[in-house]
């Protein structure tokens, strides 16, 4: 019965996103031209995507560049609060992409991301076996001056496509903090310092994965993740959509804009 309902669902859906698509046509995440309804991306612009090859880090999934070594320069210098995680793309390959889904009100874009996220790390989201996808928070006046956050937006795609619970209320940005990509290395852990907190008491969940749109040195997933261990939560993964280059982050040039 409940396979039943899901796909009933998943057909009401769908139906629902083609109507919406002949009343408010989608863009494609990469050129940003209208598409067609029932498209997430233009055919000539699938090619363009940049994924995340191996050799990759064992724990935060960048690609690195010398094979000899199991982590990138950024996980050798320094420990994370989180367990480990992957990103999609690279960050290069869909900066455009990545500041007009931030900063231009293309939600849409989640659609196409989270179906790609699904599609391609769904062998590793399983395997991790978690309780809830947790989307990394913003601080109140950016939801209300972009209109949505864009990791809940992309977190609820994962989540229909995979089945896994979304918990939007698990942490809440308390500080507003300035862009991460505007800082060093120190500057930005004093910017997320006590910027979350815990949103609620009964905390059920023993394993979960923070998603957020862009990984860079993993200052906030790092944050995210220490908050909810301090409340309970034993295993703590992460999913994004890009992630920068070794040399490039290693070089302190960061693309991190949340």
């Amino acid at each position: 019965m409940r396979k039943k309902r899901k796909t009933i669902w998943r057909w009401v859906r769908k139906i629902w996103s083609l109507t919406l698509d002949l009343i408010y046509p989608p863009r494609c995440p990469i050129c940003d031209e209208l598409l067609l309804p029932g498209r997430l991306i233009c055919p000539e612009c699938l090619p363009k995507l940049s994924y995340v090859k191996k050799p990759r880090c064992l724990i935060c999934g960048k690609h690195i560049n010398d094979p000899a070594y199991e982590y990138c320069l950024d996980c050798r210098k320094k420990p994370h609060y989180y367990n480990k995680g992957r990103a999609l793309l690279e960050y290069r390959s869909i900066a455009p992409s990545m500041y007009r889904f931030k900063y231009a009100g293309r939600r849409e874009y989640a659609r196409f991301y989270g179906r790609q996220i699904a599609y391609h790390l769904k062998d590793v989201i399983e395997k991790w076996e978690v309780d809830a996808l947790v989307p990394v928070p913003i601080h109140r006046s950016r939801k209300a001056q972009r209109g949505y956050n864009q990791a809940e937006v992309l977190a609820k795609e994962i989540g229909f496509y995979l089945g896994i619970p979304v918990e939007t209320h698990l942490l809440k940005r308390v500080k507003k903090t300035l862009p991460q990509k505007l800082l060093d290395d120190r500057q930005r852990q004093n910017n997320l310092k006590n910027a979350f907190k815990i949103g609620r008491n009964d905390v059920k969940c023993k394993s979960t994965i923070v998603i957020d749109d862009i990984y860079t040195t993993g200052s906030t997933i790092d944050h995210c993740a220490k908050v909810l261990k301090q409340h309970g939560v034993e295993r703590i993964y992460y999913i994004s959509i890009a992630i920068g280059r070794e040399e490039i982050l290693s070089g302190g040039q960061e693309n991190e804009c949340t």
